[in-house]
């Protein structure tokens, strides 16, 4: 079994009558990145705030290397953490922001110095140790509030949402700069967000919740092409979700109506997820907006299994691709497709084909 650095022992948290976090069962492999992802309200940050020691849970346990937690303020804990607001001294210069932890510890000069300068060198904030916060850049506060927790050498890095003040384009750049440094340090780091995307790129786990409960986790691969519910298929990614009716299964595959349009799906589509499916029964299909082709004809697009009729409402272009708003016939809902030949072939509109593989056709559980 792998080395587990942090566990959650069916954890609850409750403020008065809200319980913030019900039931939280959660492993941590040493070294790696976990990032809890959900909306706001959901006990992501509540969770971080536990393991930081801010707070005791209610219930369960918490444990870093089998050792528990339970008692331990923050001070004494293996961890540090970075806010959402940096909450950088605007009186200290970049050095003695960083340096701070070490200094009030009482640490020796020459160790302050080396440790310092090491760690503005890891961080790209060499040769700006005499600016003030106000003189730099929100990235380089970031980076700033970044140093100050890793100078002190915790097992355990605590990120609360650390780039929700920065730009998009800003955002991009220095989560790559976030994991490059995480991988290099080998940190245990637990990295809370609601950006699904921010999560897909950074994490080695993620940990989907949703009122205060852990609704699944695994890989960035996982959660995006197998879903465990139309929940988390919605939140993590944009999906289209479309009723279909089970008309009959042979040897050859599965016979299904969406809408107006009688499909065969080949065998693989019901057998990848394990679901009992039945004939006559009612199923629910996700297809990712980029796991469809389209055009004006079939015969342009190789390798479908099948394809639907609609016309197009509207289109955005995207950059890379265009995406597309089809009504389907028969459909209540409109379909979503992206199209990265679009943008060199033609931007596409009035009647459209969408063309299907079985295999990019994941079957979920109604719920």
């Amino acid at each position: 079994m792998a080395n587990i650095h942090v566990f959650l022992d069916n954890v609850s948290k409750r403020f008065g009558k809200f319980e913030a976090v019900k039931n939280l069962t959660l492993h941590v492999e040493e070294g790696s990145f976990v990032t809890l992802l959900g909306p706001s309200g959901c006990g992501k940050t509540t969770t971080l705030r536990m393991l930081a020691g801010f707070y005791d849970p209610d219930e369960g346990g918490i444990y870093f290397h089998g050792i528990p937690q339970q008692g331990i303020p923050p001070e004494k804990r293996e961890t540090s953490i970075v806010f959402q607001e940096y909450a950088l001294f605007p009186h200290m210069n970049v050095f003695e922001n960083v340096s701070y932890g070490l200094r009030i510890r009482h640490i020796n000069k020459k160790e302050v110095q080396m440790r310092t300068e090491e760690t503005l060198e890891q961080v790209d904030l060499k040769g700006l140790e005499k600016r003030f916060p106000y003189e730099l850049s929100g990235g380089q506060q970031q980076r700033v509030a970044l140093a100050r927790s890793i100078i002190m050498k915790p097992r355990i890095l605590l990120m609360d949402e650390p780039l929700s003040n920065l730009d998009a384009k800003l955002r991009v750049t220095v989560r790559v700069e976030i994991k490059q440094l995480q991988s290099q340090l080998k940190i245990t780091t637990i990295y809370v967000t609601h950006d699904q995307e921010e999560a897909l790129v950074l994490s080695d786990k993620i940990v989907v919740m949703n009122e205060g409960k852990l609704r699944q986790e695994g890989t960035a691969s996982d959660l995006y092409s197998k879903p465990a519910d139309p929940w988390i298929a919605n939140f993590v990614g944009t999906a289209n979700l479309i009723e279909a009716e089970v008309k009959e299964i042979s040897e050859k595959g599965i016979s299904i109506r969406i809408g107006n349009h009688d499909l065969v799906l080949g065998k693989e589509a019901i057998e990848k997820n394990g679901l009992k499916v039945e004939q006559g029964s009612w199923v629910l299909l996700m297809i990712r907006p980029e796991w469809v082709l389209v055009g004006k004809t079939s015969g342009a697009m190789s390798g479908i299994d099948c394809s639907l009729s609609g016309t197009v409402l509207t289109q955005a272009y995207v950059g890379s691709y265009v995406r597309y708003w089809i009504k389907i016939n028969g459909m209540k809902s409109h379909f979503i497709a992206d199209d990265y030949q679009s943008r060199i072939n033609g931007i596409l509109s009035g009647e459209i084909l969408i063309g299907l593989k079985s295999t990019d056709i994941y079957i979920l559980p109604q719920s």
